[in-house]
């Protein structure tokens, strides 16, 4: 089994060692760091995830809760939704984001781009069917 904290804090180096890029599974794949507080502990946290950069507007980013096909949402979920803010750190930068979820047809869109790109997001979709729905959250820039 994986321990998914040392797992996120190698990737955290690596990333901030390089800029922003990661090799392995990511390698080429668009990668942020979201920082959130945790909603019952009130610890800090870090989380890498891939991102889809909305096409029309530079200052959004779309991140999906897959918990790669997990049956329940993942923590930093719960913790984005609940404060509706975070920090972000994209290649080099570090800045303040707003937090909305999106849903219906737009998240319907913009999930079946992030799988058309990344297939390993259909197949989080095919394992979490008829169990939830993988919800999509855009960050943008504060």
């Amino acid at each position: 089994m994986i321990d998914m904290s040392d797992w996120n804090t190698n990737i955290i180096n690596e990333f901030r060692a390089n800029e922003g890029r990661v090799g392995g599974p990511f390698e080429g794949a668009p990668i942020i760091l979201v920082h959130h507080r945790g909603r019952k502990t009130g610890r800090e946290h870090v989380t890498p995830m891939m991102y889809l950069a909305d096409e029309q507007d530079p200052a959004t980013m779309y991140v999906f809760a897959s918990k790669a096909g997990a049956p329940t949402n993942p923590d930093w979920y719960y913790n984005l939704t609940k404060v509706g803010k975070a920090e972000a750190e994209v290649g080099t930068e570090t800045f303040l984001v707003e937090v909305t979820e999106v849903t219906g047809a737009d998240r319907d869109r913009i999930y079946e781009e992030q799988a058309r790109r990344y297939p390993g997001f259909g197949e989080y979709a095919v394992k979490t069917a008829g169990i939830r729905t993988i919800p999509v959250l855009a960050l943008r820039r504060a």
